[in-house]
């Protein structure tokens, strides 16, 4: 009775939800030698690491000027007598999972700014979550490497910013990497001069963001979509692809005439020198006017960068200085930096960056009814001292597939072990492997 009950009883599905991914140990190791590098760097710019709720008030989150992300939120519903109690659909959520990493640290910097250096030179990793239509390379939860500067209006920030990102990346080992960078009112100063409506600034930000993946075609069409008149899109467009990432910040600013601030061009071209000069032609660093940014906070510069011919950037930030006064009634100076994290280790993956030296992975296979057990971990416990990571591993039926198995999950250096307690080695190792001994 029992196994006919059993073939009635219908089996779970073992795939994760859609839009989701379980992370394999290779790939989990990689991501903690990735994030252990950029953590290594940006502590040594002077950042501190902080963490913040992966839950956020809903309130919140819908009126952080988030752009289209606002839209893809994954919200909580009310519980017990505050769900029993909704009226309508909007009542029905209180609460929701965070959609990037910036909004919650204004929140926090707002609630604990008495408690925290001045300025907040901040570190954040974990997950966010998107409820992205699911397809291939986009997840609904990923995660996200954020650095932030509070408390500081000068330019210098922004170059910090980059500067240590870029190396931060190159400590991953990428290299042929693009830094674009413009601001988020030099873009509205063209909007301005192509016969746009002022107050309608962030539907064009939101259409020029994509120029990348639908090209000028579909930017068109979406603008026209929006109810631009014809004559505005048809400037911009000409204006963005007569000179677009070509532009020099002067050239540009010499077509905007008044509406170009001269002191926001200042700045651009102390960007520009200051990074050129530290990076020694290491990378490349464009100023691109049809950087847009999808982000409604976004007040000033705003950069990306790029790997390789690749049309998607690796990461991407800006300066959003009004955000936290939201919360205490004064603007607070506010611009940061965001790693793609999964973007980055899907090009780690495919290059085996970063993978561990295997002379330091040491897997000692023994027999299990071994009266030697003790000295085995003995051996063990010497070698992870030496700073080997030491895996013990029962001694199988065929033993062929096994040490193949070994060698491919990256364990260099293999130790039989006999039952009078010697190790036969097999594959590159060094004298005081094989010479351990408790």
């Amino acid at each position: 009775m029992t196994g006919q009950a059993s073939a009635r009883t219908p089996r779970l599905d073992p795939a994760p939800p859609r839009g989701m991914r379980d992370i394999l140990p290779e790939e989990v190791a990689l991501r903690d030698w990735a994030m252990a590098q950029i953590l290594a760097v940006y502590r040594r710019h002077g950042f501190v690491r902080i963490e913040t709720p992966a839950v956020e008030s809903l309130r919140l989150l819908l009126r952080s000027e988030g752009g289209e992300n606002e839209k893809l939120i994954f919200k909580i519903l009310k519980r017990g007598e505050k769900l029993a109690s909704a009226q309508s659909a909007e009542d029905l959520a209180d609460l929701g999972l965070r959609y990037d990493l910036t909004v919650p640290l204004a929140r926090y910097y707002a609630h604990n700014q008495a408690r925290l250096p001045q300025p907040l030179k901040a570190i954040q990793i974990g997950p966010v979550w998107r409820a992205e239509r699911p397809q291939h390379g986009r997840y609904r939860q990923f995660t996200q490497c954020d650095i932030d500067i509070l408390g500081v209006d000068s330019d210098v920030a922004e170059i910090e910013l980059i500067l240590a990102t870029t190396e931060a990346l190159t400590a991953l080992g990428l290299a042929d990497l693009t830094v674009r960078f413009s601001d988020r009112r030099v873009l509205a100063a063209v909007v301005n001069h192509c016969g746009f409506e002022d107050d309608r600034l962030g539907s064009v930000v939101i259409a020029v963001d994509k120029l990348d993946k639908v090209g000028p075609q579909g930017v068109a069409e979406e603008l026209g979509q929006s109810g631009h008149p014809p004559h505005a899109i048809d400037a911009l467009l000409r204006l963005l692809q007569e000179g677009g990432p070509a532009w020099k910040p002067d050239e540009l600013a010499r077509i905007l005439g008044p509406r170009a601030d001269e002191a926001v061009w200042k700045a651009l071209n102390r960007i520009l020198a200051t990074i050129e000069e530290q990076v020694a032609g290491r990378l490349l660093v464009l100023f691109d006017p049809t950087l847009a940014r999808g982000m409604g906070y976004y007040t000033g510069p705003i950069f990306e960068i790029r790997h390789g011919s690749s049309a998607s950037s690796i990461a991407g930030g800006g300066r959003y200085d009004r955000m936290i006064g939201k919360f205490i009634g004064r603007e607070v100076p506010a611009t940061g930096f965001s790693i793609g994290f999964e973007r980055v280790i899907g090009i780690l993956m495919e290059r085996e960056v970063g993978r561990s030296n295997t002379d330091l992975f040491v897997a000692l296979v023994f027999d299990e009814t071994t009266t030697m057990l003790g000295r085995v971990l003995s051996i063990a416990r010497a070698l992870r001292d030496e700073g080997n990571t030491v895996l013990l591993e029962a001694r199988g039926k065929r033993l062929g597939p096994q040490l193949h198995s070994l060698e491919a999950r990256g364990f260099g250096k293999i130790g039989l072990v006999g039952d009078d307690g010697a190790i036969e080695w097999r594959g590159p190792r060094s004298t005081d492997a094989g010479e351990a001994r408790p």
